[in-house]
């Protein structure tokens, strides 16, 4: 079933997480308890408009099923989240889940603090009601390091302790991640920087238009690397990263991230904030794909915002990031499928599609009243794989702007290609990742034409799921 009531609106998911109406932006506190997934996210019920952060909660048994409770925080008037209650995760607190996340009051500059708020019954598997602690366990960043932003707590473990990161800006420019010591989570020592942007690694993997690093995320791979991800903020969002590399104790009570590898994280323009889930044997990642049309159509349709598909990070040896869409997605494939050869195919409206190429192949997907195709090229000889939207524009608002085609440098021989409603994803084998918004026209043409040295082709529509 899907997570948001089926609306008129053709530009709509169905198949991902989003509320029935008004605001979705960044996913929050991804958390497995008494065997199924919780996934909360920002969210103003009010309006389609950023603005009254509250936190919406769905939760699943199989990351495709999702079921809406009632939301999980509101601003509480007079109390330290009275303008929001913004990113955070979600933890286990001996045994007690236990949301750590970001608080405004009504006073605020800028800065948020540190707040709590713990599920009001643990044994209630869907975890339905929860009740804030009444003062912050920090109320601001750590004095002398003149930080201007400071937001986005996130907990893991590490040396057998409780740590966690707060994404933070410096009144030079620099970004950061801030790093604590919280074994208990009423209890916060401040541990140093964990990484900067003058890191030498991180300045060539992302360059030096952030100001700030928001929502930081860490997570292990089985090699023993740990992957940090940051949402690179220039004043607006503005895109995502990575860096890999190894934490080492610091020598004086704190750890030091050293980086060997970077680079993009998503290679689209409407991918931001993910947050990750780190389970025994995976990493799960979400993000958060914002509206890349006018704001008059967001406001007609009443809703704005979708979280993409869950994805399952790690690292090649080679240190750059390995990204597979989560393996419980092919629960939503219909029992057989709508094309299985290259050619010409008519598209539904939402499908997922893997094309395996033994040469240089075009993947045409939708052809505009004027003749202009939206496409994907791969050239697996020049090691690049190339999304070129035609004529299908983006309006500028939240995100960078332009349609310009997008080119991924990766070694790819099979790409998949989610599409739901608007929400585009593509994959390259498992080195890239891109998110896209493509908002069709009534006279577009859905037609699928792969052509050149194609090895394989396959396409399933998805099918709500049974419950079961």
């Amino acid at each position: 079933m899907s997570p948001a009531a089926h609306s008129p609106d053709p530009h709509a998911p169905r198949f991902r997480v989003r509320p029935p109406a008004g605001w979705i932006n960044d996913p929050n506190g991804p958390f497995r308890w008494r065997g199924r997934h919780h996934l909360f996210y920002q969210h103003n019920p009010d309006a389609p408009v950023h603005a009254n952060v509250h936190w919406g909660h769905v939760s699943s048994p199989d990351l495709v099923r999702w079921e809406h409770h009632p939301i999980a925080l509101a601003p509480t008037p007079g109390g330290p989240d009275e303008a929001g209650c913004w990113s955070g995760c979600v933890v286990d607190d001996d045994g007690v889940p236990t949301a750590v996340y970001t608080g405004v009051d009504r006073h605020h500059t800028g800065l948020g603090t540190i707040c709590l708020a713990r599920a009001a019954d643990p044994d209630d598997e869907a975890l339905a009601e929860w009740k804030p602690l009444p003062t912050p366990v920090v109320t601001g960043p750590p004095a002398g390091l003149d930080v201007v932003m400071y937001r986005d707590p996130f907990v893991f473990r590490w040396g057998g302790r409780r740590w966690a990161l707060v994404g933070a800006g410096h009144a030079d420019g620099t970004p950061s991640v801030l790093l604590y010591d919280c074994e208990d989570l009423a209890d916060w020592r401040f541990a140093g920087v964990l990484v900067a942007g003058d890191d030498p690694v991180a300045a060539e993997a992302f360059g030096d238009g952030a100001v700030g690093w928001e929502c930081p995320q860490l997570y292990a791979t089985a090699g023993g690397d740990w992957v940090l991800v940051v949402s690179l903020w220039d004043k607006e969002p503005c895109a995502t990263g990575y860096l890999t590399g190894r934490l080492h104790p610091d020598g004086r009570g704190g750890a030091r991230f050293e980086a060997r590898t970077g680079g993009r994280l998503d290679h689209g323009r409407d991918f931001y904030a993910p947050a990750v889930l780190q389970e025994t044997d995976r990493a799960l990642l979400w993000g958060w794909s914002w509206e890349a049309r006018a704001q008059s159509e967001v406001e007609r349709a009443g809703w704005a915002g979708v979280l993409t598909s869950p994805r399952v990070v790690d690292v090649h040896p080679d240190g750059a990031l390995r990204v597979v869409p989560a393996p419980e997605l092919e629960l939503l494939r219909a029992a057989e499928p709508f094309v299985t050869a290259p050619g010409r195919s008519p598209l539904p409206e939402a499908y997922d599609l893997t094309v395996r190429a033994d040469g240089l192949t075009t993947v045409s997907l939708l052809r505009s009243a004027s003749g202009a195709e939206l496409t994907v090229r791969l050239d697996p000889d020049q090691g690049t794989v190339t999304l070129d939207r035609g004529d299908w524009p983006r309006t500028p608002g939240i995100g960078p702007e332009g349609s310009a085609p997008i080119v991924v440098r990766a070694p790819a021989r099979e790409v998949r290609v989610l599409v739901d409603g608007s929400l585009f994803e593509l994959f390259a084998d498992d080195r890239a990742m891109v998110t896209e918004r493509v908002y069709r026209r009534p006279d577009d043409v859905r037609e699928l034409v792969v052509a050149g040295a194609v090895a394989a082709v396959t396409g399933w529509e998805p099918a709500p799921p049974t419950h079961g």
